[in-house]
């Protein structure tokens, strides 16, 4: 059988995921989020499947030396929200299972909603409400946000305006208080939440005690398409990380699966030694450290496909986007 066979045991299943809901995230999101009993039934199909789930840092050098145990799998989880650490961490926790945090630090400093998914989140929790974009952003019109249609267009229009003026965090963080407010969205309840915030400093550092690998997401989540912006987002996201834990972060993640071939020299420059993608497969030893695939896990994948994954059976099937 494909699951224990040399095959299988040649490979590397590297599961990604981004947000464990706390309170509706899930309903607003699937393809981001998913309910935190499902990622618990998750964690049991791992264990039920003979799994062995490796830290990252020690399942890739065994990939490539041929030293991996049977149906390896490695958790990573993208942005590091405050759900990894109020939902997620314990669970980990529950089934002793390591896993990695690729942390993008800006929001860690800086502790507010993340506008750029905060934003869609509060116009999708003012469904049934009309807003006029005037008193907002100063553009005069009006969308119907119980349609999705709307809101996306509303969305678009509100990004447009903020990166124009090019806004600060504390000035976006304004603006969404302010859009909350038009939409009869209670900001001060959802901020208190925590919802769409990242760990803070004093987080990371109990997550980093009690051995979460917390590695590189950049800084502020975004990969520049220069030498000189793309490797200081790197510096700056080492430099915060090695501030929170003590330790220096060398793998990386690219944000959004952003990535591309004129990052790997740079990647080689910083000193990365692994980065992961969005890319879906299993890591091999023909690989390329700097563009690992993932399986990029979510709640509309059915239990059957998600232990296709762990065992192996999924490569021999037809792929499904």
């Amino acid at each position: 059988m494909i699951q224990s066979s040399k095959w299988r045991r040649a490979r590397l299943l590297i599961l990604g995921y981004h947000g464990i809901s706390i309170d509706d995230e899930d309903c607003w999101n699937p393809s981001l989020y998913m309910p935190r009993q499902l990622f618990a039934e998750r964690l049991s199909l791992i264990k039920k499947s003979g799994c062995t789930v490796l830290p990252l840092a020690e399942a890739l050098p065994r990939l490539y030396a041929g030293d991996l145990p049977e149906k390896s799998v490695a958790i990573t989880f993208d942005d590091g929200t405050f759900d990894f650490y109020r939902q997620a961490f314990p669970l980990l926790g529950d089934f002793a299972y390591p896993a990695t945090l690729y942390l993008t630090t800006f929001y860690s400093q800086f502790n507010r909603p993340v506008f750029d998914v905060a934003c869609p989140y509060v116009l999708w929790k003012g469904m049934g409400n009309r807003l006029n974009l005037g008193p907002v952003v100063g553009i005069d019109a009006t969308f119907d946000l119980s349609l999705a249609a709307a809101r996306d267009a509303a969305w678009k229009e509100i990004r447009q305006v903020v990166e124009a003026k090019k806004l600060s965090a504390e000035e976006r963080d304004e603006l969404l208080r302010m859009l909350a407010g038009k939409i009869n969205v209670d900001y001060d309840e959802f901020s208190q939440k925590r919802i769409l915030q990242l760990v803070r400093a004093d987080e990371v550092k109990k997550l980093s005690a009690e051995g979460i690998d917390v590695q590189l997401h950049t800084h502020r989540h975004r990969t520049p398409q220069n030498r000189e912006s793309f490797l200081r987002e790197i510096t700056d996201n080492q430099t915060s990380i090695r501030e929170m834990t003590g330790r220096l972060a060398s793998h990386f993640c690219y944000p959004s699966g952003a990535s591309s071939p004129k990052f790997l020299p740079w990647l080689h420059e910083a000193g990365i030694e692994s980065a992961t993608t969005c890319e879906l497969g299993l890591a091999s030893r023909q690989s390329d450290p700097l563009l690992l695939p993932r399986l990029v896990d979510v709640s509309s994948l059915a239990a059957i496909e998600f232990e296709s994954w762990l065992t192996g059976v999924s490569m021999a099937l037809p792929r499904r986007r």
